[in-house]
């Protein structure tokens, strides 16, 4: 597993943990210590194996997360809409009550682009925020004792200095497009928190940047930018079209991470015995919009114009994170940029020839 293998325990961490130690951002020492329980789950036998729930797993990041465990000795427990509808709080305390999971990690949301997020505010808070708050009170009442919950970088304000410190939540006003899915992950970032300063459990949370990979979403209107360029650079090609024109200026600057690279770190902060409350996940390394199209378009292999429409909304102007808090407890990521829009462009076309294209 990616992490830090190669450390050296300490007399007192033999067998369950194994301790590093290594400057954080202030200078002071920072504690890295392994949990084996998670570090080694390709070795554990089956009287040790974790139970762990993956909600959302039929989404992009949930299915990366399945990906990254099939091959482990856990017992992964996940559990369609259908049948479990988490903003339905009897319905999730009886899953809890029923399974028993020692380990959730919270992957499921209502998500979209800035027009999805600007024309459905109320669904975006209202049903991420019962969510999470259902799950997280489900998750302690029947005796899960770790929570990784997911959220996003948009948590964080919306001109804060850049690359983005995790000490930068709260500390100045949101980005209006998508203040309403930022409250309701702020609200359960902070909610994981006080149940583990009051509570005493290993409730944290991991706030990536902007994802791709297999499994997005393809909506032609409220899915996020990367998965909207592929999607219409591909069409623009085939019907021969001569320019495509961009949302905005496209001079805003983004960061993009591959899922199976945030599926790898959310294993390695399960490694972790005492992980930061949240820590930001992302290569740390961002490029503009423009630029952005023009990879989308070569990977692509359309040669036609790209233009912009500077009378729509561009959304926070950089946003871009600093992830040396996740570097320091041995994680960086393995997918550049290039390679990764050439997978999931391979993987976006056998979606669309297999007819299993997500565009709801």
């Amino acid at each position: 597993m990616t992490g830090i293998g190669d450390c050296e325990a300490t007399p007192e961490s033999q067998g369950r943990l194994k301790t590093i130690r290594q400057s954080d951002l202030t200078g002071q020492m920072l504690v890295v210590t392994r949990n084996l329980r998670f570090a080694n789950l390709r070795d554990m036998g089956a009287s040790h194996t974790e139970k762990i729930f993956v909600t959302g797993h039929r989404g992009m990041v949930g299915s990366a997360v399945c990906r990254r465990l099939a091959n482990t000795d856990c017992e992964l427990l996940t559990a369609t809409r259908k049948t479990l509808d988490l903003t339905k709080a009897e319905a999730t305390d009886q899953y809890f009550e029923t399974h028993r999971p020692n380990t959730v990690v919270f992957a499921s949301a209502k998500v979209g682009g800035i027009l999805a997020n600007d024309k459905f505010p109320v669904e975006f808070l209202t049903e991420n925020l019962t969510m999470a708050a259902n799950a997280i009170k489900s998750a302690y009442r029947h005796g899960v004792k770790r929570f990784l919950f997911l959220g996003s970088t948009c948590i964080y304000p919306r001109d804060c200095p850049q690359p983005i410190t995790e000490s930068s939540l709260l500390s100045g006003p949101l980005e209006p497009t998508n203040e309403a899915y930022a409250l309701a992950k702020i609200a359960g970032l902070k909610l994981c928190q006080y149940y583990r300063r009051q509570h005493g459990v290993t409730y944290h949370s991991a706030m990536p940047t902007n994802l791709y990979g297999p499994g997005d979403n393809y909506h032609p209107e409220h899915s996020h930018v990367l998965p909207a360029l592929i999607r219409r650079f591909h069409q623009a090609k085939q019907v021969g079209q001569p320019h495509v024109q961009l949302w905005g200026t496209g001079q805003p600057r983004r960061e993009f991470l591959h899922v199976d690279d945030l599926a790898d770190a959310i294993v390695h902060l399960l490694s972790l015995e005492s992980p930061p409350d949240w820590v930001n996940v992302g290569t740390g390394v961002d490029l503009t919009i423009r630029e952005l199209a023009q990879l989308v378009a070569e990977t692509v292999g359309y040669t036609g114009e790209i233009q912009t429409d500077p009378s729509r909304p561009d959304g926070t102007p950089v946003k871009c994170t600093d992830v040396t808090l996740l570097r320091e407890s041995g994680w960086t990521h393995q997918i550049d940029l290039q390679q990764g829009l050439k997978d999931t462009y391979a993987a976006f076309r056998q979606e669309v020839d297999t007819g299993k294209l997500r565009s709801a």
